[in-house]
Parts: C-alpha cells; structure tokens; sequence
C-alpha cells in the first residue's frame, strides 16, 4: 500500500496482560492515496520498535506498507483516537512481518501531495464558528466537526 501520512498519534505504552510487569507500546497513524479513500493503521510492539518506527516518518510523508495484517474495524471503539474512515478495515503493522519505506511523493506520486489539504468528513457535516457562536445553547453536550484555518500563530 503506497500513500501519504495525512495524520498520527503519538507512542502510548499499555500494561502488556500476556507479561506481567512489561509494557507494550503503539501509535497510530492514518494515509491516504485518493480523494476517497483512506485508511487507519495500527501499530503494537517493543518500545525500541513502536519509537523507531513512529520516529521514522511525519505527516506529509509518502510510505509504502509491505505485508500488513488487514484487519475488521471495531468502528465505536477504534475511531475513538482516529479518523473515521470510509473502509471497514484498518491495517496491522507486525514487528516481525511488515516493513514501512518512506520516500518523497516527488518520487513516488506528486499527486499525492495534493490529498493532504482534503478534509476527511463529509463537507456537509460540519458546523461554521457562526453557527456555533449563534446556537451554541442548543448544541451544548453535542460532538461537533469543525473546519477551520489557522489565521496567525503567537506566544
């Protein structure tokens, strides 16, 4: 699978239940290689390899995944800390089994890079700063998508 990273969490570390005392560590990251679709995908493993890994590319990057796991999503609980993708599937990176390459998308495909300024919701499923600020009562309690630019950055 050749795509760009266009999201990705930080390494978080779990108590590992099969080892008691030891952790297992992952992170997670989402690509995207068309208008359309993408995918999220996970990975679990030693420390030394979940960092290595994470460390290994940013969002913008292009990456090839060889040999990951293709695996049902549980929709509620993993889009949790991810994107809600069209694809009932997410990939699963195994220390032992798969490789992710990065590379420029000038080398693999400028059109790539075009797919990091798309949002990832339905462009009819989100709310202005208007709408929020004029009924924002009446949406108290309620989860919101918002889509917003960032007009200046400051101390």
């Amino acid at each position: 699978v050749i795509g760009v990273v266009i999201g990705k969490t930080d390494v978080r570390s779990f108590p590992d239940r099969k080892n008691i005392g030891t952790e297992r560590y992952t992170f997670n990251f989402t690509i995207r290689d068309s208008p359309t679709y993408f995918i999220n995908v996970q990975s679990w493993g030693r420390e030394e390899y979940i960092r290595s890994l994470s460390e290994s590319f940013r969002v913008g990057d292009c990456v090839t995944i060889e040999n990951p796991l293709i695996q049902s999503k549980e929709a509620e609980r993993e889009e949790k800390f991810s994107p809600v993708t069209p694809s009932g599937y997410k990939l699963l990176l195994s220390e032992n089994h798969s490789v992710v390459k990065t590379s420029s998308c000038y080398d693999t495909d400028t059109r790539l890079l075009s797919l990091l300024h798309l949002p990832v919701k339905d462009p009819q499923d989100y709310y202005s700063l208007g709408d929020i600020v004029a009924n924002g009562q009446s949406l108290h309690g309620r989860v919101l998508n918002l889509l917003a630019a960032v007009m200046a950055v400051s101390e």
